[in-house]
């Protein structure tokens, strides 16, 4: 192997919800199960109308009230 091999960039593989091309459309399937099954453990109600971006930014809300997911 050569010591000249490139090794990837140190950052985070996730984009900023505001940066997703698709961040507009409705969000999926999954996220509004996932996010049925948080809101309900925190006693919060979800949006019917949310974009992916607004979905994906709300899971990550409930997931620090609720204490699921990833650790940061």
């Amino acid at each position: 192997m050569s010591d000249d091999a490139q090794q990837a960039p140190n950052e985070t593989a996730e984009k900023d919800t505001s940066e997703w091309v698709t961040g507009d459309e409705p969000m999926t399937g999954p996220q509004r199960s996932y996010l049925n099954t948080l809101a309900q453990e925190a006693g919060r109600e979800v949006p019917d109308d949310l974009t992916k971006a607004a979905a994906s930014d709300m899971i990550d809300e409930l997931q620090q009230q609720t204490g699921r997911g990833a650790s940061s």
